[in-house]
């Protein structure tokens, strides 16, 4: 580490900052040995005795100490409140903040006031807008920041901020996606008498979103259909989408009605995970009866072709979306179908027929023109072709095909 100084001797060269975060040699560099050479050139250029980055937890809503050269903030775990001291007021105002007086009424963190920092430059770190971190220097003598050291400082985090955050996004789309595809069913339940297929497409420019579908048997001779859309995408919503499917698959074998399952999915939603919301039509097939019994929570009401006829949408009471801590206005209600032998029932996300700016309702006709009364998976091929054609999808789809086979 480099002794303390009181100051800078002679002024930043921009060129020097701008070499320093843009060296080629760093490019092939993993994140964490990318953060600290970036740092150890950042103490260098600006004297200063620490260097640290925080990165943003936007669902926990807190800063993490991701990197830091002069002191040892990794190791200890240190997480800071969005508003919070020092880095939190940085994150939280978006904006510069100097310290000239480090001590526990300024800074959360004991380690920089126990490490004797008599100054601190801190500096948001952003990609078009969105918080990515804080970056921060420190000085352990008096020193006065200038404004200088603070327009270079911003400009050493806006180049720090994009790598982290194609480095972030490439790790959480992986991360997402080999979560998303160890939920969705691989294979459907052997059933006489029932076949499936299923579609699930990423929207433009996403790995995956919170769409997803499940098919599974119950006790009592009956099966389980859901198809659901979490809010947002990536792995956020690849998280709370995996929480939402194993907590509807528990209550499914606890409550025989979808109503049921669907008001205890939202009491849990709405209590852990406040923040969250997502839309969900659950439906229990009775393979004895061949009725199914459907109940919907904001979501599209899915379509029926029964044999011989044209596809239509079920009528059935929507209900509101899952979480956001909303009260229903009513109860959920169930709605029980007939289903007779050789009929085919679609269930899929509001990406297939929702186009912004445009009407739903030539859209959703199409998707009914589109059932047929062929095999499962020809059904979701012409559906797909129909409403997608060969652009990408702007937003994602799922789709879910079951037909009865005919008597």
């Amino acid at each position: 580490m480099l002794p303390a100084v009181s100051g800078i001797s002679e002024p930043v060269d921009r060129v020097s900052v701008l070499e320093a975060v843009t060296d080629v040699g760093l490019r092939h560099m993993k994140l964490d040995e990318f953060l600290r050479a970036v740092l150890a050139r950042i103490q260098q250029l600006f004297e200063v005795d620490t260097t640290s980055v925080l990165l943003y937890d936007t669902a926990a809503e807190v800063l993490t100490v991701e990197a830091s050269v002069g002191m040892d903030e990794v190791g200890h775990g240190v997480t800071v409140p969005l508003g919070v001291g020092f880095t939190g007021r940085v994150a939280a105002t978006r904006a510069p903040v100097i310290l000239d007086r480090v001590d526990h009424t300024t800074v959360m963190s004991p380690l920089l006031w126990r490490r004797g920092l008599r100054a601190l430059l801190g500096v948001p770190m952003l990609v078009g807008g969105d918080l990515v971190g804080v970056l921060h220097v420190g000085s352990v003598t008096p020193r006065r920041f200038t404004d200088e050291d603070t327009q270079l400082l911003h400009l050493v985090a806006d180049r720090v901020a994009l790598t982290i955050q194609a480095e972030v996004s490439g790790a959480e789309r992986a991360a997402a996606t080999a979560l998303q595809r160890s939920l969705l069913p691989t294979r459907f339940p052997a059933i006489d008498g029932l076949s499936f297929a299923a579609r699930y497409i990423p929207g433009t420019g996403m790995t995956v979103g919170g769409d997803w579908y499940d098919v599974f048997t119950l006790p009592g001779d009956r099966l389980g259909v859901v198809i659901g859309d979490v809010a947002g995408h990536g792995l956020a919503a690849a998280v709370v989408m995996g929480r939402l499917r194993s907590a509807l698959r528990a209550y499914a074998l606890i409550y025989g009605s979808p109503a049921e399952v669907l008001t205890n999915l939202h009491a849990k939603v709405s209590h852990f995970e406040q923040r969250s919301m997502a839309t969900v039509a659950y439906g229990v097939i009775d393979l004895a009866t061949s009725r199914l019994t459907l109940s919907l929570a904001g979501h599209l009401p899915p379509a029926l072709a029964l044999p011989g006829q044209a596809a239509t949408l079920l009528t059935a009471r929507p209900g509101i979306p899952i979480g956001l801590g909303l009260t229903p206005p009513w109860p959920r209600r169930d709605t029980v179908i007939d289903l007779p032998a050789g009929s085919v029932l679609a269930l899929y996300t509001d990406g297939l027929v929702e186009r912004p700016g445009h009407s739903l309702d030539p859209y959703l006709r199409r998707f009914l023109d589109a059932i047929t009364h062929d095999d499962p998976n020809s059904i979701c091929t012409q559906v797909t072709e129909t409403l997608l054609g060969t652009a990408p999808a702007r937003d994602d789809v799922a789709l879910l095909v079951v037909r009865l086979t005919p008597s």
